[in-house]
């Protein structure tokens, strides 16, 4: 077991990946700190965030503070001695002062190779650029977005391209895990300098909104093709004309063959799931 004195910051799931790599390599975390639980469904029952999920099968405590910002909460964390937090997808900017509360900072995976892509949508930014440069980094978290300096860089290769996000963001987990195991004992012994980004040469992402993820036809094929790949797991959709209706079409997948677009399976307004042959058959003829 190692025996760096850390605490993780995550909420999603891709954060659970890293998790996983960490507690593989025997770095266990002295606690977890998540988003509180979420209500869903008609009922609106409280569900726990995969993360927190993950500490309560590992029996390691978890935080779930309303805000990062509460007194409480940084006076609880002003007693503890901590070598170094780890941040993956928190989902909020720590304040000042609880960056400063470990020993060495606050280590943060960012899904690109920085400068290039800060913001809340570097994965699915890349493949909308078409950009097969594709790797993280861990930089060490200030107050600014994704603006610290960087302690380690790693590319990912990736083929075929272009992946989906989920796809790419499975690979950068992996490679991004193992990045900690490796640097963190050095990182809190001293050994490594983190170095400050040329802030000149960034660039920034945008979230996702949901006019996004209109694909319209008549447009370029291959940018169509990079944006449903994208954008599978906020769900791409298209727009046809049927009965004087617009039906709102959504797609599940789709694949890019000699410069054509060709959308395979696709789930109508109101439908079930069916291939986009089956549901073209179903149009009328002047459709």
């Amino acid at each position: 077991m190692s025996h760096v004195n850390f605490v993780f910051f995550g909420t999603p799931e891709p954060a659970v990946e890293i998790l996983e790599v960490l507690h593989e390599a025997g770095y266990i975390p002295a606690l977890v700190v998540t988003n509180p639980d979420k209500p869903k469904g008609r009922n609106l029952k409280l569900f726990p965030t995969p993360v927190k999920e993950w500490a309560l099968a590992h029996d390691i405590p978890c935080a779930q503070p309303r805000s990062v910002k509460d007194p409480a909460f940084l006076q609880e964390f002003a007693l503890c001695r901590v070598d170094v937090f780890i941040v993956v997808a928190f989902g909020a900017i720590l304040p000042r002062e609880l960056l400063a509360t470990p020993k060495c900072g606050a280590l943060n995976v960012h899904y690109s190779l920085l400068p290039k892509y800060r913001g809340a949508s570097p994965v699915e930014s890349q493949i909308l650029a078409d950009d097969r440069e594709t790797g993280i980094s861990i930089l060490v978290m200030d107050e600014e977005m994704d603006h610290g300096g960087v302690v380690a860089r790693k590319t990912v290769p990736v083929s075929p391209w272009p992946p989906t996000a989920l796809e790419l963001r499975k690979k950068y987990n992996e490679a991004a895990g193992k990045l900690l195991v490796e640097i963190l004992p050095d990182w809190v012994a001293g050994n490594i300098q983190a170095k400050p980004q040329d802030h000149v040469k960034a660039t920034y992402t945008k979230k996702i909104r949901p006019d996004d993820r209109l694909v319209r036809l008549e447009d370029d094929a291959y940018k169509n093709y990079l944006k449903i790949q994208a954008l599978s797991a906020w769900g791409t959709y298209f727009f046809i004309e049927k009965s004087d209706k617009k039906i709102r079409v959504g797609i599940k997948s789709a694949e890019f063959k000699d410069g054509e677009l060709i959308i395979t399976r696709v789930v109508p307004e109101g439908k079930k799931e069916m291939s986009y042959e089956e549901f073209l058959r179903g149009l009328p003829q002047n459709s």
